[in-house]
């Protein structure tokens, strides 16, 4: 696969042309809703099979880092000089290099009592790429009891793709994260013993893989009654064949403060649960000003704290699959952002006359427009570029996998480039 990013002048045949493909595969491959129309600054995944194009800024020593090669044999392989300067445009044979094998996973919410339609199809299109489905999420009632999501038909759609189930369990009430829920299950040993009952005999009679708690705003002084509390579901669930994995707040380091972090002991978690999933997106979130949803250089912080207290190999990158639209100027407690698909942002800049920008230091595309009532508008969202950022991010760091949030907005790319990058494990 290769990223093209349109230029002035760019139409759908003159990039089939360069790469040596057809208008079809281009518009197939990206789900083009306006294949004559592309965005100055939008991007397209090209399948090149095992051809490198050469692009603007290229040089051997990048493209080659890029492919994990050497690049003097890269040199070689094309029958160039180390030192000769590449042209735009050049083509470069690249050797076909083992993938590495990592799990992946995508949260699906359906909201209120259904599963929309939309949400179906994008669980059965994206399944191929997952190795676990996990339906957001199980509430908790104040004696231990189980609230289920609706499921429809995801445990077909997951037995169908060989996709674990993984079971998500939160300590949500009344649509928001309740401190004082959350406090009475890591304290009360009755409410406990109830709870993980309900909770294994459900794994047991739908077919989940996983248990995976998502506890968040727990008061500071319940890190350790969280941590007893893992101890004792990690035995309990061990014992009925179970996984058990927990989400994670963005930590950068053990004493960090706030509501969010503080009763999240990274170190405990890496010793307990089989795996963790950080939470590493809403830096630019829908009730704070502009910026990158998921910044590259935050999140390589999170992750590089986490490396000093657990392994790789158990660690899940978090990954937005949404962007925000904002309206300017920010005002706190103010209008929130719009969530948008990167598919819709792309709509959206077309139908605004704009081009994309891209931001190199935090890696993620933007735009401004101003609406029909005169408002200013500042969109950051994600692309082929920003997604690879990541995908190289786990490659360098040998981590375990990604975890997405969430199916149904649509962005093609990802999964064309995921399987490009990776293999992905599927559990027996």
């Amino acid at each position: 696969m290769q990223i093209h990013v349109i230029q002035q002048g760019d139409s759908l045949y003159s990039i089939a042309n360069t790469y040596g493909t057809t208008t079809d595969a281009l518009a197939s491959a990206n789900e083009l809703d306006a294949p004559g129309q592309l965005v100055v600054g939008q991007t397209l995944v090209v399948p090149t099979g095992e051809f490198y194009y050469v692009q603007p800024g290229d040089s051997l020593y990048s493209i080659a880092q890029r492919f994990g090669i050497n690049y003097q044999e890269l040199a070689r392989i094309n029958n160039i000089s180390v030192d000769q300067p590449l042209s735009i445009g050049e083509r470069l044979s690249i050797p076909q290099q083992p993938k590495p094998t990592i799990e992946s996973n995508a949260y699906v919410e359906p909201i209120g009592n259904t599963v929309s339609e939309t949400l179906e199809n994008s669980a059965r299109k994206n399944a191929p790429y997952l190795t676990y489905l996990a339906p957001f999420s199980y509430q908790i009632n104040r004696d231990g009891t189980l609230i289920a999501p609706p499921l429809d038909n995801f445990k077909a759609i997951a037995e169908n793709n060989n996709t674990a189930l993984m079971l998500v369990v939160t300590n949500l009430e009344e649509g928001e994260f309740s401190a004082e829920l959350g406090s009475l299950v890591v304290t009360d040993e009755a409410v406990q013993n109830t709870l993980l009952d309900n909770v294994i005999a459900t794994a047991t009679s739908v077919g989940y893989s996983d248990v995976h708690f998502d506890f968040e705003f727990l008061p500071p002084e319940n890190v350790e009654d969280y941590n007893r509390f893992l101890r004792k579901a990690k035995q309990r669930l061990t014992n009925a064949g179970l996984l058990m994995s927990t989400a994670l707040a963005p930590k950068t380091s053990a004493t960090q403060e706030g509501a969010w972090y503080e009763a999240h002991d990274y170190a405990a978690h890496g010793e307990i649960a089989d795996f963790v999933v950080l939470m590493t997106y809403e830096w630019g979130y829908s009730g704070g000003p502009a910026r990158a949803v998921s910044p590259i250089n935050p999140v390589r912080d999170v992750v590089e704290y986490a490396l000093t207290e657990m392994p790789a190999n158990k660690i899940m990158l978090g990954q937005n699959l949404y962007g925000y639209d904002w309206t300017l100027p920010y005002v706190e407690g103010g209008e929130f952002a719009k969530a948008l698909s990167p598919q819709q942002t792309i709509t959206l800049a077309r139908e605004q006359n704009v081009s994309i920008d891209y931001d190199y230091d935090s890696q993620a595309p933007f735009f401004f427009y101003t609406d029909d009532e005169g408002n200013r508008h500042e969109v950051w969202f994600e692309d082929a570029r920003s997604i690879q950022a990541k995908f190289d991010l786990i490659k360098e760091l040998n981590l375990r996998g990604i975890s997405y949030w969430k199916l149904g907005l649509a962005f093609p790319q990802n999964w064309l480039l995921l399987v490009d990058n990776f293999t992905i494990r599927k559990r027996d």
